[in-house]
């Protein structure tokens, strides 16, 4: 069952999820810190330094929303970031990011959708998606798309939510995301479903081995997953 935000709504996932994004763009980048209490940017860093042997000068930041994951791997020195996403809410946000903070010449915002992307094949040095994967439509259609745009050798990773499996933090966990995040999202985002489609959307995720299993089917090789932060995350990298 494909689980989307608006369930009333008969459009399609990708359309839903684009429309939720244009509606807390305003709210993300506060509410992404706030609601994680910081995690998040830790987390990011941590994906980054995955890359740094790799020395890559081209990289594509796939549902980069408003390009935090992005803005990260400026301390891997590259010649060029492009980001893209199909929310030009998020996008319009991030540009604005980008111009006041001076990074406008070195990452370009781009609207682009991670299951047909606008670029040649074997084009970036590295691929990368932060909490984005689990928002495609399809999934095997969009990790192949990935890796079509990858360089041989080149890296991609990807960091996602997971669900936490060991006592009490799973209980805990399951109450914070299923309960309070969503009241909390909902009353500074004003969008009710945008912060319950957030766990739902965990909740139907392929996660782990599972994940790791599906980039193996589709030929990405070198695979790895690490659990973050008693597995609230997981950071998964790949080679093609």
């Amino acid at each position: 069952m494909t689980v989307v935000p608006y369930k009333e709504d008969r459009t399609g996932k990708k359309e839903q999820v684009a429309r939720m994004f244009d509606s807390i763009s305003g709210k993300y980048d506060f509410l992404n810190h706030f609601l994680s209490l910081g995690i998040d940017i830790r987390w990011r860093k941590k994906a980054v330094k995955l890359l740094a042997a790799d020395k890559p000068k081209l990289i594509l930041d796939i549902a980069t929303g408003t390009g935090d994951f992005a803005i990260e791997t400026l301390s891997l020195k590259p010649e060029k970031v492009i980001g893209v996403d199909i929310s030009e809410g998020m996008l319009e946000v991030g540009r604005k990011k980008m111009k006041a903070r001076g990074y406008d010449a070195i990452i370009e915002m781009r609207s682009g959708d991670s299951e047909n992307l606008p670029f040649e094949e074997n084009k970036f040095d590295a691929v990368i998606v932060a909490f984005g994967v689990r928002n495609f439509e399809n999934l095997e259609k969009g990790l192949t798309d990935m890796r079509r745009v990858l360089k041989e050798g080149g890296r991609v990773v990807v960091l996602e939510f997971s669900k936490p499996r060991s006592f009490p933090f799973k209980q805990l966990y399951n109450f914070y995301f299923n309960f309070i995040l969503p009241k909390v999202g909902k009353m500074i985002s004003k969008d009710p479903a945008a912060y319950t489609y957030l766990p739902e959307s965990v909740q139907a995720f392929p996660d782990g081995d599972d994940f790791v299993s599906i980039m193996n089917k589709l030929g990405y090789k070198n695979t790895s997953c690490t659990p973050l932060t008693f597995g609230i995350s997981s950071l998964y990298t790949a080679t093609k």
